[in-house]
């Protein structure tokens, strides 16, 4: 600001005060990403030696991450189901350089030897990103990512970029899913695709990183309390759920927010209803927005996970209600995953809410919410 008080004015005033504010944000986001990180690794790290020196590991044999899973679930220790155990200890045996960057205290955590795995496939340390980089640059959900690429080159170029661009967690699994490592080795002029890739991406934020899922499991913080992106959705969704409820068509309310783990991505269903009449499960997604063909492939992708996971022998297929506004339209969208039962299709159009009164209540509660 300088020793000149005139400069300090009101404008001045807010725009110190923002800064501050994003830079804490932006120093807590890192402490607990790190924190993470390291838990992690360490986890990691005890499954390893114990594997290679545990007194009773005969007892378990190939059965040791389930059951190690279902006695930390017991025990809410977040994450810890046996694919995220099997993570923990690949990411410990591709980065045991990682034990690098751990303080005097986390060093007296670990166990008493630590057994280093040499790494298959490793290329020249030359080529090894520093530890320093791979713990304070990348958040655990980006590690994730990577850890899960096979190729060791492949690996270090996601590593790389990811650091040099800043990329967002979903920015780095676009461009793993667009293929990125292959394009380059294949073009001709690599710096003039970087510049191209570096120039389009999205760049991680600290309020990005606080909404990652890992990192408000970690805390135990409900995924409501930091996923909404809009307080207009969210109130609406407040709105929607009583409205649904309060139609009396059989609607029992389940969950909001509702967490599903498809392959390795994390889901959240805007609302889910079991419906006593129609014997199944009804899924509602909002988007402030208007209709695209990837928020229906979104909700049928979640329908048809419900229909897989969540099904039973008594239940007829779940139902997917997309819900699309703008400012002076709302379009109502069904989706059925693979329904092939005419009569039960007839009678769900009798049962659940028609389009046209979905459309008049949401039309409704945007003007009063924009009011």
């Amino acid at each position: 600001m300088g020793s000149n008080p005139e400069v300090f004015n009101f404008g001045a005033l807010v725009t110190s005060i923002h800064q501050v504010n994003e830079n804490m944000v932006a120093q807590a986001g890192r402490a607990v990403n790190v924190s993470l990180t390291l838990r992690n690794w360490m986890i990691g790290a005890y499954i390893d030696t114990y594997e290679l020196n545990g007194s009773d590991r005969a007892n378990y044999g190939d059965n040791l991450l389930s059951e190690l899973a279902k006695r930390l679930t017991g025990m809410n220790v977040s994450n810890c189901n046996r694919r995220q155990l099997y993570r923990y200890l690949r990411f410990y045996r591709l980065y045991p350089q990682i034990v690098g960057t751990l303080s005097p205290q986390l060093k007296k955590l670990l166990p008493a030897e630590i057994h280093g795995i040499k790494k298959v496939g490793t290329p020249s340390p030359q080529l090894q990103t520093p530890p320093e980089k791979l713990v304070y640059r990348l958040s655990y959900s980006h590690l994730e990512l990577i850890v899960d690429i096979e190729d060791p080159l492949k690996r270090i170029f996601y590593e790389i970029e990811c650091i040099r661009g800043n990329w967002s967690v979903r920015e780095l699994k676009r461009q793993i899913a667009s293929l990125c490592y292959e394009r380059s080795g294949l073009s001709q002029n690599k710096e003039k695709l970087a510049e191209l890739v570096q120039s389009g991406t999205e760049r991680n934020e600290p309020k990005l990183a606080v909404r990652d899922p890992y990192i408000f499991e970690f805390l135990g913080i409900k995924s409501r309390e930091v996923m909404r992106e809009s307080d207009i959705e969210d109130q609406l969704l407040d709105k929607l759920q009583d409205f649904l409820l309060e139609l009396g068509h059989g609607f029992c309310f389940e969950a909001r927010q509702k967490r599903i783990l498809i392959g390795t991505t994390h889901g959240f269903v805007d609302l889910v209803f079991y419906h006593r009449i129609l014997k199944c499960h009804v899924l509602v997604e909002l988007k402030v927005d208007s209709f695209n063909h990837e928020n229906l492939g979104q909700l049928n992708t979640y329908v048809s996970w419900y229909k897989e996971n969540m099904m039973t022998d008594t239940d007829n297929p779940p139902v997917g209600i997309l819900l699309c506004t703008q400012k002076d339209h709302a379009l109502v969208e069904y989706a059925l995953a693979g329904m092939d039962n005419h009569l039960f299709v007839s009678r769900y159009q009798i049962e659940l809410p028609r389009e046209e009164e979905i459309q008049r209540f949401l039309e409704k509660k945007m003007r009063e919410v924009e009011g």
